[in-house]
């Protein structure tokens, strides 16, 4: 009935997608593939941006105003954040520029190409549609929309990449590299990572342990907040737990109403029924609660009378009904199909919510399916292989949910020696190194290892440059910091990068002395090989404090040291707890509490409230912002890179009336506190950088 191709959207490494695109176009020829472009259009920030240029605001009063607005917020900015913001309005020219940006909003400001659509043709392209080179070397573009190209049933596939494959295919490399079994059976045999992902153990009890602990830094899908949250409630304990876990913190369940249903029968509080006969084998795998896009179609067809066509019509209008409305069409055919077959209004009701949410980001049970293959894969590599996974995560960066800092800081709570980056030893990449023990016999390896810092995390400082102290290393090791400094030809702001950073400590012990000896005028020319006495000088060694902040400048990150040591000292009479005495507070109880802000959410689903996590010494803390309070603290909620929080604990209860504390479980992520008050503790362009995810 469809009579088309399918939709073909595939996700590679996100490192190898280059070789992807090259290959397409190498294996069909730049005359039949092409990339498709899209319209890319003016939003809230990005328009008062344009505006306030326009009208003559510095760049300065430019980024204030913007930051007056979040992705999610209109142009329709209140006085009160204006006057927050250091800005007077009642000044005419702030209302006309909120003006011309609000209908500027939804205007076509440049085409850009889609990230990852694919036109392939049977016949040459040009003979129906421009073609023209892209701005990016080695690629060729279709300069039409990719809904355009999609109305005009054009053939299109979708070439993704994703994070996650890169960092599991390298974790499976390092952990390959050890020659232990299960993944490594025979010596001789070369690295597959398709053959040794198979060989991941299932059903291994320690991973789906640490799930249901919500100890899922890094891990793939599940390490956000509300995932979190979720873990220690749907307490997965074999694969499809982990399918259903995907698929079910999506705004199609939650709008739908279906998460809380769902939860309460696999809790055995209620009776897992379908409502009604015909609809049981569709939804007995899901306990009678529709999650799945299949699920919506099969229940289109036999309980409302669709074809398999009109069902598929259906997928589509999910999928676009904000933008072409025509998923209206479908509610009261729905509903009276329903009807005829018996099924309650109220689920007619439910189940076309539910769709709408799916149209945001529903999930296919198949995706969701292949989606958890990746949840067990990275759960198992993180439970059992730390080192190696952490570092994978470090040398697959920008991906995921959290900063290196908060992914060194998890493994180092896992048993993870850390170890600072250094020019003796570095390499690009973070790399892992044996950890020896001094015992009778001799040192001897053992796991886990621990993770050297790769020169990849300090800022400014290029690959080139990294590969050239390798080589000038590889030739015979560095005996002095001059002779590493020469050897490597590094650049005055190369090596000063370097110093700044601490990567020189081994070679010359003290920050201050290796920036002293690399600003210091060098000999060259005549004078070049000759000795000079120049006289010794011994600066004072840097505060710990100060090693920090400079640690956070240049790598947004600290080997050995958090922010919230230092800031910790000042706190003392306060009664502020860390995120570990949270675990044993009760329900209501009021708290407060510190850290550094490593994620800020606003979930289109949770009608206005506001979710920030803090992160400590010890682990995390989970605050609730409701609307009205994060409206009275939006400056610190939304600038401060350390906050404090006041307000009182809210702690998720089971079934049988036991908390998750009780019941061996405790874990900061499924304890929150509801934040009455904010405090902020850093000082703007005196403290550490932010390093939060906000509002992605």
């Amino acid at each position: 009935e469809r009579n088309e191709p399918p939709d073909i959207d595939i996700d590679f490494e996100h490192e190898r997608r280059e070789e992807v695109i090259q290959d397409i176009y190498d294996r069909y020829g730049r005359e039949r593939a092409a990339m498709v472009s899209e319209v890319i259009c003016y939003r809230g920030k990005s328009a008062l941006r344009e505006v306030g240029k326009v009208f003559g605001l510095s760049l300065e009063q430019v980024a204030r105003l913007s930051g007056t607005i979040t992705h999610w917020d209109s142009v329709e900015v209140t006085r009160q954040r204006l006057r927050e913001m250091g800005f007077d309005e009642r000044d005419g020219r702030i209302q006309q520029i909120l003006t011309l940006a609000r209908e500027m909003e939804g205007i076509p400001r440049h085409l850009s190409i889609h990230v990852g659509g694919f036109v392939l043709s049977a016949a040459p392209l040009y003979e129906v549609a421009p073609i023209e080179p892209a701005r990016m070397p080695n690629r060729t573009v279709l300069p039409w929309d990719k809904d355009d190209i999609e109305t005009l049933k054009f053939f299109k596939i979708d070439v993704l990449g994703l994070g996650m494959l890169t960092a599991v295919r390298k974790a499976l490399s390092a952990i390959y590299q050890e020659g232990e079994a299960p993944l490594r059976l025979d010596p001789h045999e070369d690295f597959d990572p398709i053959d040794v992902l198979a060989r991941v153990p299932a059903g291994d009890a320690v991973v789906y342990d640490m799930i249901t602990r919500a100890d899922t830094v890094g891990v793939f899908q599940i390490e956000s907040r509300a995932q979190m949250s979720m873990l220690p409630r749907l307490k997965p304990n074999k694969f499809y737990d982990l399918v259903v876990e995907v698929a079910i913190v999506r705004p199609g369940p939650i709008q739908g109403g279906m998460v809380h249903p769902y939860l309460r029968r696999r809790n055995g509080e209620e009776q897992a029924l379908a409502p009604h006969p015909v609809l049981a084998p569709i939804l007995e795998r899901t306990l009678g609660v529709p999650l799945f896009q299949e699920q919506v179609m099969q229940i289109a067809i036999d309980g409302a009378g669709y074809s398999g066509g009109e069902a598929d019509q259906l997928r589509r209008d999910m999928a676009a009904w904000k933008k072409t409305g025509q998923l209206e069409h479908h509610r009261e055919r729905l509903l009276a199909g329903f009807a005829k077959k018996g099924i309650k209004r109220e689920f007619g009701e439910a189940l076309f919510e539910q769709i709408k949410g799916f149209g945001e980001y529903g999930f296919p049970e198949s995706h969701a399916a292949s989606f958890a293959l990746l949840v067990y894969a990275s759960s198992w590599q993180k439970a059992h292989y730390p080192a190696h996974f952490a570092c994978a995560l470090l040398n697959s960066q920008p991906m995921g949910f959290y900063s290196a800092a908060t992914i060194l800081h998890d493994a180092e709570r896992h048993g993870v020696e850390l170890r600072d980056v250094d020019v003796t030893r570095s390499e690009w990449d973070s790399t892992l190194e044996p950890v020896f023990d001094q015992g009778q016999g001799g040192p001897k390896p053992r796991c886990p290892r621990a993770i050297r810092v790769g020169f990849r995390q300090i800022k400014g400082l290029s690959e080139k440059c990294a590969r050239r102290i390798e080589y000038a290393r590889g030739e015979r090791p560095f005996s002095s910091f001059d002779d590493a400094v020469r050897r490597s030809a590094l650049r005055d702001d190369e090596f000063e990068r370097l110093a700044e950073a601490g990567a020189f400590e081994t070679l010359l012990p003290g920050r201050r002395q290796a920036l002293w000896r690399a600003r210091a005028p060098r000999v060259s020319g005549l004078f070049e090989g000759k000795s000079f006495a120049e006289p010794e000088v011994q600066l004072p060694a840097l505060q710990a404090s100060e090693s920090l902040l400079l640690d956070y400048q240049h790598k947004k990150l600290s080997v050995g040291d958090h922010p919230m040591r230092h800031v910790r000292k000042t706190l003392s009479g306060r009664a502020v707890l860390d995120s570990a005495q949270l675990r044993d507070r009760k329900k209501g109880e009021l708290v407060s509490v510190a850290g550094v802000v490593i994620c800020r959410q606003q979930p289109g689903t949770a009608s206005g409230v506001v979710f920030i996590t803090l992160e400590d010494e010890l682990g995390f803390a989970n605050l609730i912002l409701w609307r009205a309070v994060y409206e009275q603290f939006r400056l610190p909620a939304r600038h401060s890179t350390i906050l404090l929080a006041h307000g009182e604990i809210e702690r998720q209860v089971r079934a049988d009336g036991s908390n998750l504390h009780q019941t061996g479980h405790a874990d900061a992520a499924v304890i929150h506190v509801i934040v009455r008050s904010l405090e902020r503790l850093d000082i703007p362009g005196r403290d550490i950088h932010a390093v939060s995810r906000d509002f992605h």
